[in-house]
């Protein structure tokens, strides 16, 4: 049972990650979806480090945990951790990996089957990545998984680029 010490600490953590959160929103590309560009993103994917609409927030739910792991900026607990992996990435520098092979005609999807289809696309099937991104990602993910076989633990890709920078 936690003492009421520890339930003044875990507040103030609280309070310290939802006034980052609230700082990172405020960054320009940060305001917009990074997927449908809808303004006023209020959920987040912490293991991609980007920040979505309610609609493409569900998208990346159905993505699979393995892929994307989806919180509510407002509603939902964070970890230090997790704010670190938003403050590390951002829309502006997800898109510069995740859409780097994009047409230069490129409009973004407004319909939600074609818009399920795009996200699929950008994050399941890295179908635009930046190909030197995706030579590190598939690099460090494999020699992590196949270290962490014996134990049964493998750790999300992202998480492992974001030391790459």
């Amino acid at each position: 049972m936690a003492n009421k010490a520890d339930k003044e600490k875990q507040k103030q953590i609280q309070e310290k990650c939802q006034t980052i959160l609230c700082q990172l929103l405020r960054e320009e590309d940060n305001k917009y979806c990074v997927d449908c560009d809808a303004k006023g993103p209020r959920w987040a994917s912490w293991n991609l480090g980007i920040f979505l609409c309610i609609r493409c927030a569900g998208i990346h739910r159905n993505l699979g945990v393995h892929i994307s792991r989806v919180k509510s900026v407002n509603l939902d607990t964070w970890t230090p951790e997790q704010v670190g992996l938003l403050q590390g990435m951002g829309n502006s520098k997800a898109r510069a990996i995740y859409e780097a092979n994009l047409p230069d005609n490129f409009n973004r999807p407004q319909s939600d089957s074609l818009l399920e289809t795009f996200v699929r696309d950008k994050y399941e099937h890295k179908r635009f990545i930046a190909k030197e991104w995706y030579d590190v990602e598939e690099e460090k993910f494999d020699r992590k998984q196949h270290k962490n076989k014996a134990v049964g633990k493998v750790e999300s890709p992202v998480s492992l680029v974001l030391y790459v920078f």
